[in-house]
């Protein structure tokens, strides 16, 4: 990007450094990273990204939900802010990279900025967002929902970890306040855009030697959480025929699930990624069954036909299977498309710096489909080595994930009128 006569881009050095130091913060050393929000984990990485911050000339806070901001002030205070980053919490046993990798991205424009001294018309800030995963209290995508007012206070008592601790007691223990988490919420027209870089978590990118990826359409998700409730007997004096078997219903569900997903066809995929069988015993018939659902499409109709579906065969098995059944919605967004301005000014600043790119769709939820409730937003993939993610062998070359913060840099400094 041109400023000022001269064309500034990221240091690849600083990124890797940032990841490096931040890939410490794990509690699963040597097994991938683990770090949940509202843990010790979090804690140290959310002092070494503000650290970081500070040292670039940012203006820190956390708002009502536990995200962590960096604000860059504009020629025109009053202006709507463009926002940029992602989010810091993983899975278990996950990647270094997925999100970590767009909060560096903020960073890095960050420093950038500051060493340049380039001053911006609208002000800027940086994100790193919390609980993105769901990892520790399910549903996910929860900083940017309780900044589009969507978590209540209720929830933050309903959602809870597998210790039983609910998010708000969470909250409480790590000093915040759960009865504040609407002072989270930012209003229509306080941010001019929502901008955040991540790897792509799939081979296309790596497969076709390209170097980006920007992102048209995130595909619709919902997560649902379901319990069938049998009866625990003895495994060698209950008659097959007399048996309220949870598990068996579960099984039946599984398959189901799969087969449908295929059935509805464009890109439509179904997902129980956890089970529970309680009470667990070799000689006990499994008297409570509890699993995640996901699904996921690019046509919100499909989505929602199989939520429908998944309904109707729960009833199904309840006959079947002389047990109960319960379903819980965790989250569910429709997709998204994102701003035709600012994929206009990611494919400009790629062309310009000589970058080889495509358009995308995103298979995988993130901060940015949420945040296109209240303003534009715009994402951009980094090739991941192997397609793989959310797992240890996750990687991302730093170099491309430079080149990745360029093409975000140079849409930010035209945004921001630099």
């Amino acid at each position: 990007m041109n400023t000022a006569g001269k064309t500034i881009s990221a240091r690849t050095e600083r990124i890797r450094k940032d990841l490096e130091a931040m890939a410490a913060f794990t509690a699963s050393p040597g097994r991938g990273m683990t770090r949940h929000s509202f843990s010790e984990e979090d804690k140290k990485t959310r002092e070494y990204i503000r650290a970081r911050m500070e040292e670039a000339g940012l203006s820190t806070y956390e708002d009502a939900a536990g995200s962590l901001f960096g604000r860059r002030a504009g020629k025109r205070a009053d202006a709507p802010a463009i926002m940029i980053g992602s989010h810091f919490d993983s899975v278990k046993n996950g990647g270094d990279f997925d999100g970590p990798a767009g909060v560096v991205m903020g960073l890095e424009i960050a420093r950038t900025l500051h060493e340049h001294g380039v001053e911006t018309e609208y002000p800027l800030e940086f994100a790193a967002l919390v609980e993105e995963e769901g990892a520790r209290f399910g549903g996910g995508l929860y900083g940017s929902r309780a900044m589009t007012g969507r978590v209540s206070r209720e929830q933050l008592d309903t959602f809870k970890d597998r210790d039983g601790i609910s998010a708000a007691e969470a909250m409480h223990s790590f000093g915040f306040d759960p009865d504040r988490i609407g002072e989270a919420v930012r209003p229509k027209g306080s941010l001019k855009a929502f901008i955040e870089l991540h790897i792509e978590q799939g081979p296309i990118l790596e497969a076709e030697g390209l170097d980006v990826g920007i992102v048209k359409t995130i595909v619709g998700i919902t997560q649902q959480e379901v319990e069938i409730l049998g009866r625990p007997d003895h495994a060698g004096t209950t008659p097959m025929d007399m048996r309220a078997n949870a598990l068996l219903a579960a099984s039946e569900t599984a398959l189901f699930l799969d087969r449908a997903a295929r059935e509805a066809g464009e890109g439509t995929v179904g997902t129980i990624g956890r089970m529970e069988v309680f009470p667990g015993g070799a000689n006990i018939v499994p008297g409570r069954v509890f699993f995640t659902v996901d699904i996921r499409s690019v046509n919100n109709e499909k989505v929602t036909g199989l939520v429908s579906s998944l309904g109707a065969f729960l009833k199904e098995m309840e006959t079947k299977h002389g047990v109960r059944t319960s379903i819980t919605e965790k989250i569910t967004v429709a997709p998204v498309h994102m701003s035709e301005e600012i994929v206009g000014l990611f494919t400009e600043e790629a062309k310009k710096r000589g970058y080889s790119m495509r358009s995308m769709q995103s298979g995988a939820g993130h901060d940015a489909m949420i945040m296109a409730g209240i303003t534009d937003v715009g994402l951009v993939f980094v090739p991941s080595k192997g397609g793989r993610s959310h797992c240890p062998e996750e990687w991302t070359d730093y170099e491309q994930i430079a080149k990745g913060v360029n093409v975000i840099l140079g849409a930010v400094l035209s945004l921001a009128g630099a």
